[in-house]
């Protein structure tokens, strides 16, 4: 008897409807664009249907497209790919997080990147009044595809996902940079534009939602039933520029703090305080070591008690190195003089890994 997949309640939803509404959106389309997905079902685009995606000149008046159009897929292989990014990736967060937690998620990633794909398109057309802007089609899970890697980044950086039977190991931290760069090369060498809008704006809009405004109880709630709650994800490790390889991390997060700085000058976003800081770097070990389930299997964990502290090891490795570093800025600011004396007194953070642990610590340098 084959086993029962289970699947909580949005998830299930979104999946039955992007395989209604992407089939819909096909029977409905002009007579010669159902016949080229007929013949290149894998493959082909064709005009989407202004009330089911957004076409830019046409689906201002169907202001439900800027939702929909998120579950509508124009091939097989969108459907293909959205539907085990929902399969898998929903069933975990929405576990993960809760319903309704889920739910905001999703309208947060699923509608700002296309609304401002549709302000590109419409920008894009009253500057060079070409027709193409008015008819390109916006639909399409690659936003929460991007948003989905983003929360694993936060949740489990740490875990490896293997592919081709293990021939291929990555962690989970490295993926929103690889399928950044993938639609970015995409769009400019194939014409793929609109996936690379998508991508982008999916990107940051997650970790903006997940960064300074997604609420989640608090250590201290848990441990004393408070109710006390944090806004964000302050921990060091999920800063923008851990988003990307380690040798630009220095120029992305002087550009990142720019942006933040202004941020906060225009009252956009509420500055870290130190207590939020230490916050969020609490509530990401802990992840660590509560041994969060398998991204595959949501319902066990992520392997046995060693490979949860191998990871929670891992975790505190980075955090401390980012702390080191925060301490060392702080020492070397030259309008604060008496900082060396108060970095000496402080003394530096060092991690001394197990021997059991040195292996894993040598392919994290490679990789």
């Amino acid at each position: 008897m084959a086993p029962r997949i289970s699947l909580p309640p949005l998830t299930r939803s979104l999946l039955a409807s992007l395989i209604v509404f992407t089939i819909l959106n096909t029977i409905l389309r002009p007579q010669g664009d159902w016949v080229t997905t007929i013949e290149k079902p894998i493959t082909s685009v064709g005009d989407g249907v202004p009330y089911l995606a957004i076409v830019p000149g046409n689906s201002i008046i169907y202001p439900w497209v800027f939702l929909l159009a998120t579950i509508v897929e124009q091939n097989v292989f969108g459907l293909l790919v959205t539907g085990l990014t929902i399969f898998y990736g929903g069933r975990y967060l929405e576990r993960a997080w809760s319903s309704r937690e889920f739910t905001k998620f999703i309208l947060f990633v699923a509608m700002i990147p296309n609304l401002l794909s549709f302000f590109i398109y419409a920008l894009s057309f009253a500057i060079s009044k070409s027709d193409a802007a008015l008819t390109t089609t916006i639909s399409g899970g690659v936003a929460i595809q991007a948003g989905f890697l983003v929360a694993f980044k936060q949740l489990v950086p740490e875990h490896t996902v293997a592919i081709a039977k293990g021939l291929i190991r990555m962690r989970v931290k490295h993926f929103p940079a690889i399928f950044l760069l993938a639609n970015t090369l995409s769009g400019v060498i194939f014409g793929t534009e609109t996936a690379l809008f998508l991508a982008w704006f999916g990107f940051f809009t997650a970790w903006t939602y997940l960064r300074f405004y997604r609420t989640s109880p608090s250590l201290s709630s848990a441990a004393t039933g408070d109710g006390s709650v944090i806004h964000g994800d302050a921990s060091d490790t999920f800063a923008f520029a851990y988003f990307f390889p380690e040798p630009i991390h220095t120029p992305v997060a002087k550009l990142s703090d720019q942006v933040y700085n202004t941020l906060i000058t225009l009252k956009v976003c509420t500055p870290f305080s130190a207590e939020d800081v230490d916050a969020g770097n609490e509530q990401a070990m802990a992840r660590a070591e509560g041994g969060l389930p398998s991204l595959m299997n949501p319902s066990g964990r992520s392997g046995r008690g060693g490979g949860r502290r191998e990871e929670a090891e891992r975790r505190r490795a980075l955090a401390l190195k980012a702390l080191d570093q925060r301490l060392h800025a702080a020492a070397n600011r030259p309008q604060a003089p008496a900082a060396p004396a108060a970095a000496h007194m402080l003394g530096e953070t060092n991690y001394e890994p197990d021997r059991h642990d040195e292996q894993h610590r040598g392919e994290d340098g490679m990789s």
